[in-house]
């Protein structure tokens, strides 16, 4: 039982690393944003609570400057 899951992880793992090589002929800025949504989302999982007060801080901001009076 507990080799099959194992067998099941590795060949999900395979279609994951076919899906980076044919990444590495995209234009260089959609790599370039795919690895900013990628790091986002790491740092985020990591860290949700600096995270959550970045969204406020910056939700803030842009209540204050774009305040409809």
């Amino acid at each position: 039982m507990v080799s099959t899951t194992t067998q099941n992880r590795n060949e999900r793992g395979t279609d994951t690393t076919a899906g980076r090589i044919s990444q590495a002929n995209c234009d260089s800025q959609l790599c370039v944003l795919n690895d900013l949504q990628c790091y986002a989302k790491r740092y985020i999982r990591q860290q949700p609570e600096t995270a959550a007060l970045i969204c406020v801080g910056i939700g803030f901001l842009l209540g204050w400057k774009l305040k409809p009076w």
